[in-house]
């Protein structure tokens, strides 16, 4: 079929939810992807911080191909043995007790939110329902997770929201504990906003944020979809600040690609969880849980993958550091952690993104001006220089 047909058919069939690109990938391997008619780009958004290991990646490829000859799907009537290893090394890489197992980062933080009401009311017979979240955040597009977002502009039009969610300034203490009172049941952060820029708070935030709940007997909720399975460095972004949170959700690199979401708790926490409770179809499958697992064997294995994303995320702020000095009426300024990366810039950054792909690049706009750079954790110095070249290309056309 060719692209002029299958963008056609695009227009009619489904539902414009999204400002799509005018291009349709047809196959990918490692940094690569290739469109329909053959052209190779460099692809530096990951599925949006997805394909953590790189597109097809073939351990993740062959224990798929090899799991969906022996089982694809039984209900979680039954013990699931990918399912339980895969909790088991979860756990035992984390602070968390036990898992829960989903299909994304919306249904993982979905979850998160009706533990913590239900561990306060159910197990502690108190009135502690309110969660507190941050602006700027972004928690899913689900009813509760979209409530916990803080953009207006995803809530337009699904009024009325749910009760009991406010939010405050990201990276002010005090605006957090001036929001708390004795209704307060948990505060829900992400480490790194990434959805709004990739904000990165002060280095003491966090622990602040976890002392101001024990204080108050609020439970800290860490929103690591983005952040989680080594984006930042370490396999969760908390490791950093030295805290540990009551509970955390992950996703998107969670299955190298395979969709597969997980709320991890404390045993105290999770015990509010009983059967019945909570539940799901799909979460926690065979085949998400083996590509899952195969995914975190290999970002474990000797922490290679880990210290790549360390030296290749140092490498890479070092040269876009390097183009700001040469651009600085376009570009204001460059931060991140790891591969998680912002360019902030004077102006709109879609038309760069777009200038970009022209060139055979794949690069993200968020938050308006903002380029938002979510590489697999695979991504070399050369490719890294590639993008930086296109990305001067591009600024010179614009100065």
């Amino acid at each position: 079929m060719e692209t002029k047909k299958l963008l056609e058919d695009s227009g009619i069939y489904l539902m414009h939810t999204y400002n799509r690109f005018p291009i349709v990938l047809k196959k990918g391997r490692g940094m690569k992807v290739w469109n329909w008619d053959g052209k190779e780009y460099l692809d530096f958004v990951g599925g949006i911080a997805t394909n953590c290991l790189g597109h097809c990646h073939p351990k993740v490829v062959i224990a798929v191909q090899k799991q969906v000859q022996r089982l694809i799907h039984v209900s979680n009537f039954y013990h699931i043995e990918p399912q339980i290893r895969l909790a088991r090394t979860l756990v035992t890489h984390s602070f968390a007790d036990k898992a829960f197992f989903c299909n994304s980062g919306a249904e993982a933080n979905e979850a998160a939110i009706k533990l913590a009401r239900r561990y306060f009311k159910e197990n502690l017979g108190q009135n502690k329902f309110e969660i507190i979240a941050t602006v700027n955040s972004f928690h899913g597009r689900t009813l509760a997770t979209l409530t916990a977002t803080g953009q207006d502009k995803f809530k337009i039009g699904f009024d009325p929201l749910l009760p009991g969610i406010r939010h405050v300034e990201f990276n002010n203490i005090e605006a957090l504990k001036n929001a708390v009172t004795k209704e307060t049941c948990a505060i829900l952060l992400e480490p790194i906003q990434g959805e709004s820029g990739v904000r990165i708070p002060a280095p003491d935030y966090l622990k602040q944020v976890r002392k101001l709940c024990d204080d108050n007997n609020v439970l800290l909720i860490l929103d690591e979809v983005q952040t989680g399975i080594g984006r930042t460095g370490k396999l969760f972004s908390y490791e950093h600040s030295g805290i540990t949170p009551d509970i955390m959700t992950l996703a998107k690199g969670l299955g190298g690609g395979v969709p597969i979401g997980a709320m991890l708790a404390t045993d105290k926490v999770a015990e509010a969880f009983q059967p019945g409770t909570h539940g799901t179809t799909f979460g926690g499958n065979p085949l998400a849980c083996i590509a899952a697992l195969a995914t975190l064997e290999v970002v474990l294995e000797d922490g290679f993958v880990l210290d790549q994303c360390k030296r290749m995320g140092k490498y890479f702020k070092k040269r876009l550091e390097e183009l700001k000095k040469d651009f600085p009426e376009i570009i204001m300024e460059i931060r991140g952690m790891g591969l998680l990366i912002g360019m902030e810039l004077v102006r709109d950054c879609a038309p760069i993104v777009t200038a970009c792909m022209e060139r055979g690049m794949l690069i993200n706009c968020t938050s308006g001006n903002v380029l938002r750079f979510m590489p697999p954790l695979i991504v070399t110095e050369k490719e890294i220089d590639s993008l930086v070249d296109v990305l001067e290309q591009v600024f010179d056309t614009l100065s």
